[in-house]
């Protein structure tokens, strides 16, 4: 069965993986999955991830979270821009999220970024998620 929303499936399963304190979770993988995972490195939110091959020619990425003091880094991590309703943003719009102590990530002309990077470099784009 194909899935409508893969990167809101990657989402949903940290999200769950959260809640129930794992440190591993494993998604399928794909470039988009890759780079918003990149940012999510990068940031500081995750420890990091590794592509695993799950068999007949197919991918998987184990993803490593991050806790401090047996609590989430991630506090909330949401999908904004939705297959049946895409939001886009121009970099005068980008909103802070929790001011300034969260991220919101975004893909642009220029790649996946932070909505830091993204007023840095005067671009606007699809507002793919935000995570506190």
């Amino acid at each position: 069965m194909s899935m409508s929303d893969p990167l809101g499936d990657m989402l949903t399963r940290i999200r769950n993986a959260i809640s129930r304190k794992k440190s591993k979770v494993v998604t399928p993988a794909s470039k988009l999955r890759a780079r918003v995972l990149d940012v999510l490195k990068l940031e500081g939110y995750i420890c990091g991830y590794n592509q695993i091959d799950s068999g007949n020619g197919k991918f998987e990425f184990e993803i490593e979270l991050k806790y401090f003091e047996n609590s989430s880094v991630i506090r909330t991590i949401s999908r904004i821009s939705k297959p049946g309703r895409r939001v886009y943003v121009s970099t005068k719009s980008i909103l802070q999220v929790a001011n300034g102590l969260g991220i919101s990530i975004l893909s642009t002309p220029k790649g996946v970024m932070t909505d830091h990077e993204a007023r840095e470099q005067n671009v606007g784009g699809e507002l793919l998620c935000r995570v506190f």
